[in-house]
């Protein structure tokens, strides 16, 4: 019973982490999304050429510039929020981790168990095997005294007789 417990409590941990960890990935590929869209944003900004025979101006420049800079910004983001992400793994992998050694800690136990009640089960075999042999010898000994007291009796008779 105790043993559903804890593994229902895992599970529902370990449901709670995924559910954690798949929101986190939404946000990295929203902000990777929003990336791709900046970049595209600044290919076209670069082939802006607002000035005199086709030449970018300093305004266009500094546009680029801009844009470029958001883009910056949204990878810092996203590293950001991939350290996040990469620590959520990290938990997942210290907790099932720490599940397996607790799994495996209490089979040992479980094991050590059953060699101790397998011991003491073949003492008790002995035990009973010695007890029997004891019982056996003192049956032996009752019949033999039994035979002695009838014998002395019938000859207590018989010598009375005569």
């Amino acid at each position: 019973m105790c043993f559903f417990c804890a593994s229902s409590t895992a599970r529902a941990n370990l449901q709670q982490d995924s559910a954690a960890y798949e929101a986190q990935r939404a946000k990295i590929n929203s902000l990777l999304q929003q990336r791709s869209e900046e970049f595209g944003r600044y290919d076209q900004s670069l082939n802006m050429r607002t000035g005199i025979f086709g030449l970018q101006t300093k305004k266009d420049i500094r546009n680029s510039n801009e844009i470029l800079r958001q883009i910056v910004l949204n990878d810092n983001a996203i590293f950001k929020e991939l350290k996040v992400l990469l620590d959520y793994k990290d938990l997942q992998v210290k907790q099932t981790s720490s599940a397996v050694t607790d799994h495996s800690d209490r089979l040992v136990r479980y094991r050590a168990s059953i060699k101790q009640l397998q011991d003491n089960n073949q003492e008790l075999r002995e035990q009973v095997k010695k007890l029997e042999g004891r019982k056996s010898l003192a049956n032996y000994i009752v019949v033999f005294l039994l035979l002695v007291v009838t014998g002395g009796v019938y000859l207590f008779y018989r010598s009375r007789k005569v």
